[in-house]
C-alpha cells in the first residue's frame, strides 16, 4: 500500500541537547518548576488551548500530569519525577529542579555525558553515605514520644503547598488532624509476633465549609443521602451497641439481565420468566442473610427494590451504590470478604463485623458512620476535609495524603531533613570539601582526569545550591554562613554590605542556627566560590 505522505524521520535523535528547540523547552519546564517551589511558590493555571477545565496548582504531581509535551527527553524526565513521587509522594519539584540543573551544568562545562554520569553517580553515593552517618548535620531525629515533633513534620509538608491557601491557624489545625489520622492507622498492642499492617485513611471532601470544620473520625463514613427516608434504618441504628454482622457484595443485585453480558436470550413458550428466576434467587440470598443474623447488608452496586424491602422488613440496614473506592477499606476494617456471586450461598467466613452504626451530619450531607469492630487491629479512619472551593479542596486533599505518606516513611527511618534550603547548602559544602580533598583518588578510580572531576564536582554542588536558591521568588538574595553552611535568605532591598551583619536575618532558613547566639559568623553569597 503506497503512502499518502512521505515518511517523516524519527522524532528521537542521538543528541537532543544539541537542538535549540529542545533546550528552550527544557528551560521553560525548569522555570515552571522553579517558580512553584517552596511555601512562597507561585501558582500555575493550566488549561487546554481550546478551553475547558482550568487547573490551579503548584503541586508537582498535578502540574506534571497536566502539562504535556511531545518532546521525548522531557517525557523521560517527567516520567522519572512521577516515578519518584509514586515511591516517596513528595519532593517532586525538588527532584525536577535538581535534574534540570545538573543537565544545564553538564552542557555549560563541556564534559562528555558519559564522564558526567560517572561523576554524578559517585557524588550521589557520597551524599547517600553522608546522610546515613549518625553525626550527619542535615538530619533531625523524629521523636514518636512527642506529638509536636510529628505535627511539625506534617506541617512542613502542608505549608509548602501555597495553593491550599491556609492561614497559620488552619495549617496548625490540618497538621494536627493529619497526625491524628496517622496515629489511628498504626496498630496497637503486641505486634512483634506478626508483621505490622498499617490501617487506611479515607478522605471525604466537603466544599463550602470552613477549614476549621475539618475533623477526623475513627471508622468509616459512607455517603448515604437517603438514609432518613427509611424509618426502619433509623430504628435499626438507634438500637444498642454491636457488634453487628455485615455482608458485603461487589456483584450487582439489581436482577438486570445485562449482567450476563451481550447477546440474545431465547425463552421457550411456557418456560419461567428469567427475571422471576433471578428475583427468586435474590430473595433466597436475602433469606439466608436473615437466617444468618446479618444486620448490615452492603453492596457496591444496585440492590433490587424487592430485595431491599424484604431486608428492611426484617430489620436489616441496607446500603447500596457504595462504589469501588470504599470496598477495600470496608474489607480491611470489618474483616469481611467481598462476595462476587449471588447464585451460591454466602460462605460463613465471608461475614464481617462492625462495632456500631450512627448517622452523622457532615456539612450538608448525611453519612453513615461505621465503627471498627475491635482493638487493636489495623484501623480505618475517615478524614473530613473542608474548604471554601473545589480548587483549594483538591490541593488540600493532595497535601494531606503526602503528609500521611511522609509520616509513614518515618516509621521505617525516624529522621527528617532540615528545611529552608539548609540541607542543600550543608550537603553541598560537605561534598565540595570531601571531593576537593579526595579529588586525585576519586578521579583515578573513575578513570577521568582530575580537572574533569573538579568540573563535575563544581556542577553537582552548584546544582544542590540552585535548589536552595529556588526558594526565593521576590528578588531577595541568599547567603551561606562559613561555619555551619546553612542557608540565610535576605529579603529584597536588604543586601549584605561587607562587614555589616545588620541586614542578615535572625535565623537561618531552617531556624536551628541563630545569629545572636553564634558570634563571629561570616556569610557569603550563595552559589559563589567560598573557602572551606
Amino acid at each position: 500500500m503506497s503512502r499518502v505522505t512521505k515518511k517523516a524521520s524519527s522524532v528521537c535523535t542521538d543528541s537532543p541537547l544539541s537542538m535549540s528547540e529542545v533546550c528552550q523547552k527544557m528551560t521553560l519546564m525548569r522555570q515552571i518548576l522553579t517558580s512553584c517551589f517552596g511555601p512562597n511558590g507561585r501558582l500555575k493555571q493550566v488549561h487546554n488551548n481550546v478551553g475547558g477545565h482550568v487547573l490551579t496548582t503548584s503541586t508537582s504531581t498535578s502540574l506534571l500530569q497536566a502539562v504535556s509535551s511531545s518532546e521525548p527527553l522531557l517525557k523521560l524526565i517527567t516520567a522519572s519525577i512521577l516515578n519518584h513521587l509514586s515511591r516517596f509522594s513528595d519532593c517532586g519539584l525538588y527532584t525536577g529542579i535538581l535534574c534540570f540543573s545538573l543537565i544545564d551544568h553538564v552542557q555549560k562545562s563541556g564534559l562528555r555525558p558519559s564522564v558526567a554520569i560517572k561523576i554524578n553517580k559517585q557524588l550521589l553515593e557520597v551524599c547517600t553515605s553522608f546522610l546515613n552517618q549518625e553525626d550527619c548535620g542535615c538530619k533531625v531525629n523524629v521523636d514518636f514520644n512527642s506529638c509536636q515533633s510529628l505535627v511539625t513534620l506534617a506541617r512542613s509538608v502542608i505549608s509548602s503547598k501555597p495553593a491550599c491557601v491556609l492561614t497559620e491557624g488552619e495549617q496548625q489545625h490540618i497538621s494536627t488532624l493529619a497526625v491524628h489520622a496517622f496515629l489511628l492507622t498504626v496498630p496497637c498492642g503486641d505486634t512483634l509476633s506478626s508483621p505490622v499492617r498499617l490501617g487506611r485513611t479515607v478522605t471525604v471532601s466537603i466544599e463550602g465549609q470552613f477549614v476549621l470544620d475539618s475533623t477526623v473520625f475513627p471508622g468509616l463514613l459512607v455517603n448515604v443521602p437517603d438514609m432518613q427516608l427509611h424509618p426502619t434504618d433509623s430504628e435499626r441504628i438507634r438500637r444498642g451497641p454491636g457488634p453487628f454482622r455485615l455482608a458485603l457484595f461487589t456483584v450487582s443485585l439489581s436482577g438486570d439481565l445485562s449482567e450476563f453480558g451481550e447477546g440474545f436470550l431465547e425463552v421457550n413458550c411456557g418456560a419461567p420468566d428469567p427475571e422471576d428466576l433471578i428475583l427468586n434467587q435474590l430473595l433466597k440470598l436475602g433469606e439466608q442473610a436473615v437466617t444468618d443474623q446479618v444486620e448490615v447488608f452492603m453492596c457496591q452496586r444496585v440492590i433490587h427494590p424487592v430485595l431491599q424491602h424484604y431486608l428492611r422488613r426484617h430489620g436489616l440496614l441496607v446500603v447500596e451504590r457504595l462504589g469501588i473506592a470504599l470496598i477495600q477499606p470496608i474489607v480491611q476494617m470489618t474483616g469481611a470478604q467481598a462476595v462476587a456471586l449471588y447464585q451460591t450461598p454466602i460462605p460463613p467466613e465471608a461475614y464481617g463485623q462492625v462495632k456500631g452504626c450512627f448517622v452523622r451530619t457532615v456539612g450538608s450531607r448525611k453519612m453513615l458512620h461505621l465503627l471498627p469492630p475491635r482493638e487493636p487491629v489495623p484501623a480505618v479512619c475517615t478524614m473530613v476535609l473542608c474548604h471554601r472551593n473545589d480548587t483549594m479542596l483538591n490541593e488540600l486533599k493532595a497535601a494531606c495524603q503526602r503528609a500521611e505518606h511522609v509520616l509513614r516513611l518515618t516509621l521505617r527511618d525516624p529522621v527528617g531533613l532540615l528545611g529552608g534550603g539548609c540541607t542543600e547548602t550543608h550537603m553541598a559544602a560537605y561534598v565540595s570539601n570531601k571531593g576537593t580533598t579526595e579529588a586525585a583518588e576519586a578521579a583515578l578510580s573513575l578513570g577521568v582526569s582530575q580537572s574533569h572531576y573538579l568540573l563535575g564536582l563544581n556542577g553537582f554542588c552548584s546544582s544542590l545550591e540552585t535548589v536552595a536558591l529556588a526558594l526565593e521568588h521576590d528578588g531577595g538574595t541568599s547567603l551561606v554562613d562559613l561555619t555551619y553552611a546553612h542557608h540565610w535568605p535576605v529579603p529584597q532591598g536588604e543586601g549584605l554590605q561587607q562587614g555589616d551583619e545588620g541586614e542578615v536575618p535572625a535565623t537561618c532558613g531552617c531556624g536551628l542556627v541563630e545569629r545572636s547566639s553564634r558570634p563571629g559568623l561570616e556569610w557569603t553569597p550563595l552559589n559563589t566560590r567560598y573557602p572551606p
